[in-house]
């Protein structure tokens, strides 16, 4: 048993600062924006709920869960909803309530693989399209599924994240349709993680669609409000289950695993639910403000990494970009850079640039890749909220900054005294 790859670096990042070292952290998923000052009262005011309260969620809160789905052409009711500490938390308990093992894109959340193990899980790996990450690619899936059966596996859980991480992309919805068909053909259960939903950068140009809509009778959406309001410490996570009697055996499986092991949404968090899922206008203008800083950000990293000879697909959700370093393999394996784990240690050594490499993440080990999380680059609270007020963040000094120093640091790969 290991602690999660991502939260470990986190961590390391944390103790070398502390020792006045000065890093470029692209390690973790982390939202870096100041708290909505409205949020904190709601959870001022949620303080005086110190009960336990009913172990899926208070009816009011589920009842504003509902009706956030059902705005996203989801009709759903409060009966359909779990509330829980962190949207983890229930991919973990359905990965306890459903069995069978599991089917991920590679690469994928690196939490994903991890869950699957602590529940007995085999993970199936299935490489994804080479437009868009959070999908396996629909053919290659097939086989894959039909392989480990006949391997004597029970794959029998799909999950798939829209958007991505750790690609920063959407997949269209032309592909989920052909994902959803297979798993309906293979009788999979999708879980669609969509905590990255309201991080779309421009919903006209990459429409989202939900599996949910496609395959309403075996889709488990998951979401929370880490993400999108950068409040990840928080812990608000949500599920919403399907219509029907497969989807009340797996709400009520997810809740006995609740009642052993969170008993329950925090009051206070719960308070704080039932304010943002009712989606008021100080609400939607912050994440309209976020989602136009994690795009411009997420797309000037990009540019930083293919004009330093990787390729990378656009991102177009979230706030990451996954480099692939393949083009330059021969000048890098020069110098005893021959996978992710290599590439990853020489950027921390020579530049101080951390990563996430592609090995932790399902792919592999010999890929030249890794996943980087541009929200961790806009500075301390009061410049994120110069970031977020910016009409150009990425010219504010703190972000240009660190930026050319993050190209400094991909274009002398190899450095250049080696």
């Amino acid at each position: 048993m290991t602690v999660s790859p991502n939260l470990a670096l986190n961590q390391l990042v944390d103790q070398r600062r502390a020792n006045g070292e000065s890093l470029v952290h692209l390690a973790f998923g982390e939202a870096r924006l100041p708290v909505l000052p409205e949020l904190a009262r709601q959870l001022a005011e949620g303080a005086r709920r110190t009960a336990y309260g009913p172990i899926a969620g208070g009816e009011s809160a589920r009842a504003a869960v509902a009706g956030y789905f059902s705005r996203r052409r989801l009709p759903t009711s409060a009966d359909q909803v779990v509330l829980a500490p962190g949207s983890k938390a229930l991919l973990m308990a359905l990965q306890l309530a459903v069995p069978g093992d599991v089917v991920l894109p590679r690469p994928a959340w690196n939490s994903y693989a991890a869950q699957a193990g602590y529940a007995g899980k085999q993970v199936i790996g299935v490489p994804i399209p080479a437009a868009c990450g959070g999908v396996p690619d629909p053919a290659a899936l097939r086989r894959a599924v039909r392989a480990a059966r006949a391997r004597g596996r029970d794959p029998r859980l799909l999950v798939l994240t829209l958007p991505d991480n750790p690609t920063g992309t959407l997949a269209p919805p032309s592909l989920v349709r052909e994902v959803c068909a297979v798993a309906a053909a293979e009788d999979l259960l999708i879980v669609s993680d969509e905590i990255y939903r309201d991080l779309v950068h421009d919903p006209v140009a990459t429409p989202f669609l939900s599996p949910a809509e496609v395959a309403p009778e075996r889709t488990v959406v998951t979401s929370g409000l880490s993400k999108s309001l950068g409040i990840g410490g928080w812990r608000v996570g949500v599920a919403r289950f399907p219509v029907g009697e497969r989807g009340q055996r797996l709400r009520d499986a997810v809740v006995s695993v609740a009642s052993e092991v969170w008993s329950t949404l925090a009051g206070p968090m719960q308070h704080v639910a039932e304010y943002v899922y009712a989606e008021p206008p100080e609400i939607r203008d912050r994440l309209a403000a976020g989602v136009r800083l994690h795009g411009a950000v997420a797309r000037a990293v990009h540019d930083v990494f293919t004009r330093s000879g990787a390729t990378c697909r656009p991102p177009t959700g979230g706030f990451y970009v996954y480099p692939d370093f393949e083009p330059v393999r021969g000048r890098l394996a020069d110098h005893g850079i021959a996978g992710s784990a290599e590439l990853g240690r020489r950027l921390l050594d020579d530049s101080g640039v951390v990563v996430l490499p592609g090995h932790l993440l399902g792919d592999e080990p010999r890929g030249l890749r890794f996943k980087a999380a541009t929200s961790l680059l806009y500075g301390d609270e009061d410049q994120q909220r110069q970031a977020l007020a910016a009409d150009d963040p990425v010219r504010l000094p703190h972000v240009s900054a660190v930026l050319a120093r993050l190209e400094e640091a991909v274009t002398r790969l190899p450095p250049t005294r080696s």
